[in-house]
Parts: structure tokens; C-alpha cells; sequence
């Protein structure tokens, strides 16, 4: 069978498609709670006769933070063409607000029937994509290069699952796709970095009512940096001369009575920005107001609270070149697909941050998801099955045929 001739027969069955997303959908699955979800796609792929021993779990959730019922799945199948391993790829949880979500078909949209639950698509969408080129290829014997697929676990509380990847069960790819996105002409092929903080203040307690005098409340440390952060522009959207990124106080709990002077506080917050010097001169000026608050503030017997500070890595920024050949190759499939590739760089983190970090250069593609993390939240039947074809021609590297 020539190229020419695998070219004209591989065709997405739009029916079976839609299906399948549907059935996805209605998996229930948040971070750390994707038995369900990967017990789901490993019955399909033994219905359509995958051998058990193409299909593996890493540990990652053994390391995460919040443990979990699944590793990364991870699916291997030796090539029946010629060629550099191919990975394909999305994430299996969904956040917390799809639990329970019924998919149903309104029009060229995809809901979720009651107004109550976000729909999942985000990224079921995504999970299904990679699937379908899976089973299509099976149930086809359709020729394909060497292929690694992976359902990556804990992706919506900060990349966990991917960062965790157990790398070496991959069999070495040479280009990466994912798909976690709205539109499937979208190329993303670059993201910002970001790193969290965790603030603690202590302060002196004392009687609120009786002696107020004697405390130094934690609350006006923390409001007394916040607003000096916010005042000099360290806040919000962070723009200094031509660099930019941004920083949110997130998480702010503290106290239990009112007639106490609040003893202590503890603060999450984070910093973003595509240039990670500039990241950290963010973290730099957030301790720095902290520390200077604390400092300033004093009981009447001249005693201060203290801070304590801590930031860490939740992923780094990457930009691929566009002459990178996994941006070349998913460019060719959208372009055989009619539709003109828009490149794209994200401001928010993406399971591509960590794989480009782990030495896999990784593009993101769209599959239909608007307005994510919502109640609002639908599928774009078009888009979705666009990313479907595009997930195909990749997967058996037919995109230039």
C-alpha cells in the first residue's frame, strides 16, 4: 500500500467520534481521582483488541502532594512504517466543578445538562482526540510509525502528573502533541513559567478589647505589604520597563475570634512571567514588602512579628523555534486539513512546559473546549472533530501525503 493510498482512507467516523467524547465526558474524574476516567479508556482499548502488555502506569501520583488513584497511562506500540517515535498526548482530570456532568448535544455545541456542573471538556476533549487516532488505527490497521500515547494524570492543581512522568517508559519521542485548547488550527508552541509562594506571618496575639496595645496583628502586616505591592505596580498585571508578568495573592486564612489580635496568617500567591529572571524579581520584591512590613510594625513594649517566606517551582517557561520539526509537522496536518495553523504562546501552564523541560520538545493543539472551568462550558462539535482528523494524520504521519 503506498502512501498515496493509506493518504485517501484515513478519515475520522464523525459519529463514533462524538460518541466517544460523550462517553468520556460523563466519567467523573477531578485531580487525584482518575480511576474512573483511565479504567474507562483502557476497556476501549481492550475492545478493540489492544494487547494488555502495550499499556503501563507510571507512579507519579506516589509522589504528588495529594497521593491519588492513578499514574500517567501510558500506551507504546512499535512502528509498521519507517520513522522517529511519535507521542500524542492530554490529560485525564478534570476540575472538581464536572463531577456529575451529563453530556448532551444542543445545535453544533456540546452541553452539560444541568447548569450546575462545567461539562469536562477540558480535557476529555483532549483524551479523546488521542484516542480515537488509537482505536481508528487499530480497528484499521492503518500503517503508523513508532507511537507513544499518554493520558497524563493531575494536570488542574499545577501539572503534577507530567512533572512526575516517568520518562524513560516512552520509548525516546522525537516530536510531542498535545491537545488541551479551544481551536484546532491553534499552534501553541511556547508558555509562561510560574512559581507559588507560601507566606507565614506571625504576629502577638493579645486581647482585642482589653490590651489591643499589646499585640502586633498579622493582619495589618499582610494588608500593609499588599498594599505596598500594590501601590509600586507588584500586584496584578506586573509591567517594568520591557519586561511583564503578573502576580495574585490567591489564598489569604488566618484567626479564629474576633476579641484576639490575630496571631498569625498564612498567604498563597504566585508569580508569572515568560522570563524567569523577571519571575524571580517578582518573588524578590514580594518578600521584600513582607519582611519590610513586619518590620515597621511594633507592640507597645517595642516587639515586632516576623515572616516567614517560601517560593518554589511550579513549572518554567518554554518557546519553541518555529522551525522546531514537531511545529512543522502538526502546521502540515492542520494545513492538509484546509485550515490556515495560527501560532500561539499561552499565559498559562501547560503539560508542555514540563515535557518540554523533560527534553521532549512538545507542541498544544486545540480540541474544541470554550469556556472552561465553568457551568458554561461547551464543546465546539466542529473544532473537536477537526482536532480528531488532525490527531489521525499525525498519528500515522500522513499529514504531507
Amino acid at each position: 500500500m503506498n502512501k498515496h493510498t493509506r493518504a485517501a482512507i484515513i478519515k475520522v467516523n464523525h459519529k463514533k467520534a462524538l460518541q466517544l467524547v460523550t462517553r468520556l465526558m460523563a466519567v467523573p474524574g477531578k485531580s487525584g481521582e482518575e480511576g474512573k476516567i483511565a479504567a474507562a479508556i483502557v476497556a476501549e482499548l481492550r475492545k478493540a483488541g489492544l494487547p494488555e502488555k502495550c499499556i503501563t502506569f507510571d507512579s507519579a501520583h506516589k509522589k504528588s502532594p495529594i497521593g491519588g488513584e492513578s499514574g500517567n497511562m501510558i500506551v507504546k506500540l512499535p512502528g509498521t512504517i519507517r520513522g522517529p517515535r511519535r507521542m500524542l498526548m492530554a490529560h485525564m482530570d478534570t476540575v472538581p466543578l464536572c463531577v456529575g456532568a451529563e453530556p448532551i448535544k444542543k445545535g453544533k455545541l456540546i452541553h452539560s445538562k444541568s447548569n450546575q456542573t462545567a461539562l469536562g471538556a477540558d480535557d476529555r476533549a483532549g483524551c479523546s482526540v488521542i484516542l480515537n487516532a488509537l482505536l481508528t488505527i487499530l480497528e484499521q490497521d492503518i500503517p503508523h510509525p513508532p507511537l507513544t500515547f499518554c493520558w497524563m494524570v493531575q494536570e488542574e492543581i499545577g501539572l503534577v502528573g507530567v512533572r512526575h512522568l516517568a520518562t524513560g517508559k516512552l520509548g525516546k519521542p522525537k516530536m510531542c502533541f498535545n491537545w488541551d485548547g479551544k481551536l484546532a488550527d491553534m499552534v501553541c508552541i511556547g508558555a509562561t513559567g510560574d512559581s507559588g509562594m507560601l507566606i507565614q506571618i506571625e504576629g502577638i496575639a493579645s486581647h482585642a478589647g482589653a490590651h489591643p496595645e499589646h499585640g502586633v496583628s498579622a493582619a495589618v502586616i499582610a494588608a500593609n505589604a499588599i498594599e505596598d505591592l500594590s501601590r509600586n505596580g507588584w500586584h496584578g498585571l506586573v509591567i517594568k520597563g520591557k519586561n511583564s508578568g503578573s502576580s495574585n495573592i490567591g489564598v489569604i486564612s488566618g484567626g479564629a475570634a474576633t476579641n484576639v489580635v490575630m496571631p498569625e496568617l498564612s498567604i498563597k500567591a504566585e508569580a508569572r512571567s515568560h522570563n524567569p529572571r523577571f519571575r524571580q524579581k517578582i518573588l524578590d520584591e514580594f518578600e521584600k514588602a513582607f519582611r519590610k512590613s513586619a518590620k515597621s510594625l511594633k507592640n507597645s513594649s517595642g516587639k515586632r512579628g516576623s515572616v516567614s517566606f517560601e517560593s518554589y517551582l511550579k513549572y518554567d517557561s518554554f518557546r519553541l523555534s518555529e522551525k522546531e520539526p514537531a511545529v512543522q509537522t502538526a502546521k502540515h496536518a492542520i494545513q492538509k486539513t484546509g485550515d490556515q495553523p495560527e501560532l500561539s504562546i499561552a499565559n498559562g501552564g501547560l503539560d508542555a512546559n514540563w515535557m518540554v523541560a523533560h527534553g521532549f520538545p512538545t507542541v498544544t493543539l486545540g480540541c474544541g473546549q470554550q469556556d472552561i472551568h465553568t457551568t458554561k462550558e461547551t464543546l465546539m462539535i466542529e473544532e473537536y472533530l477537526k482536532a480528531c482528523q488532525i490527531g489521525l494524520l499525525l498519528a500515522s504521519a500522513t499529514e504531507t501525503d
